[in-house]
């Protein structure tokens, strides 16, 4: 054994060891006697708000001595709540947000946030009272001046709604929102001429496209004014052929006109792009009584079971009975028979036909009451023809 006191006799590679372990040692001292800076949370709070991490900076804040004296908790609550409208938690950004006010808070942004949070909740009175507070930033932002209209709007007070639209274009001539949403407001409040003539300035200012025409055509049409829908749609319809929204939109507005034969053609025309428009299509030119214009499309309709059910209405509609009767084994096939009223009118046909024992079998069905109503009186007919023949001819 060598002594230990003779370091000539210890091993090279023990002497590494040594030498390392000792570095170490030193190293974790002299880190122990500097004590590291305590980590700013609410400045981490803010880098990764910066970086749109919401929820990472609401961590960083739970972290954060509210006891100390030296925090400022204008800036804790004032992130917080902007952490929790980044979440869209419009309750707890609230809070937080009149919190950094109470503990003094004094730039003006605060109340744009707060704004943009009382009218997500609903608070209109609230939403004003806010961008009141916000001074001169109000004029610099037309997003906000757009809020504070719709604000307005929403406490039915019409007057202020225009005004607050009449400043915004003031402030931001370029800006065609206020114009746009002014064509709305002026459509609810029945001021239809004026609207339509807003509306066109809009139009033709905006480069508009396909969805700013039917929002303005839809409009009108909700508002029963046909025939300005029409005409506005009829120009999207020219400038976009092939968008299949403003061709439905100005079919359906025809419709409620009462014109189904302009629906019909207008439908028709979109099914060439969208097949899926052929039934409706050829419901409509049912509809309208040219029932062998909508049986020529129906045998294109590629859905089995809106095919047979519209087939079936229209061959009665024709009064071609026998053809009705005979599809009997196709409406079974594809299910439609669960249908109590395609079993009626099944039924119907091959009364029509004279097979009295199959209509019978499909009315011993019926359980919906109307249905059931009409199928006795059905039956009563059939007895009729069974012992006055005369009678049904």
């Amino acid at each position: 054994m060598f002594a230990m006191n003779n370091r000539s006799n210890w091993p090279l590679h023990f002497l590494v060891y040594v030498a390392i372990a000792l570095g170490c040692y030193v190293h974790s001292v002299q880190a122990a006697e500097k004590k590291a800076p305590p980590a700013d949370f609410i400045e981490l709070a803010a880098v990764m708000l910066k970086d749109g991490h919401h929820d990472r900076a609401l961590m960083a804040l739970q972290s954060v001595d509210l006891g100390n004296k030296k925090t400022d908790l204008a800036r804790f609550y004032t992130l917080q709540g902007l952490a929790y409208l980044g979440l869209r938690d419009l309750g707890a950004a609230k809070d937080s947000l009149q919190q950094a006010v109470k503990n003094g808070q004094q730039d003006p942004s605060i109340f744009i946030y707060l704004a943009k949070v009382y009218f997500g909740l609903k608070d209109y009175k609230k939403t004003i009272d806010a961008i009141g507070k916000a001074g001169s930033l109000v004029n610099k932002d037309a997003a906000l001046i757009s809020l504070k209209a719709e604000s307005y709007w929403h406490l039915q007070d019409t007057e202020a709604a225009i005004h607050a639209l009449n400043d915004g274009q003031r402030a931001f001539p370029t800006d065609l929102r206020f114009l746009k949403r002014k064509v709305f407001y002026f459509v609810e409040l029945g001021l239809y001429q004026e609207a339509v003539k807003l509306g066109r300035d809009y139009l033709k200012r905006s480069n508009a496209g396909a969805a700013d025409y039917v929002a303005f055509g839809n409009a009108l049409r909700l508002s029963r004014e046909y025939q300005e829908a029409i005409n506005i749609l009829e120009i999207a319809r020219l400038q976009f052929p092939q968008d299949e929204m403003v061709a439905k939109l100005l079919a359906h507005t025809y419709l409620d006109h009462g014109k189904l034969n302009s629906a019909a053609f207008i439908l028709e025309q979109a099914a060439l792009l969208n097949p899926q428009l052929q039934a409706e299509a050829a419901e409509v030119y049912r509809r309208a009584g040219r029932f062998h214009k909508a049986l020529t499309l129906n045998e294109s309709i590629g859905d089995q079971k809106v095919k047979f059910k519209q087939r079936l209405s229209i061959l009665l509609a024709l009064k071609q009975f026998e053809r009705a009767a005979n599809m009997e084994s196709s409406l079974y096939r594809t299910g439609l028979l669960d249908d109590q009223d395609v079993r009626y009118a099944l039924a119907y046909a091959l009364f029509f036909s004279r097979r009295f024992a199959d209509a019978n079998k499909h009315l011993d069905h019926l359980k919906n009451a109307e249905l059931f109503r009409k199928g006795t009186e059905l039956r009563r007919l059939m007895e009729i023809c069974k012992t006055e023949p005369w009678q049904c001819t």
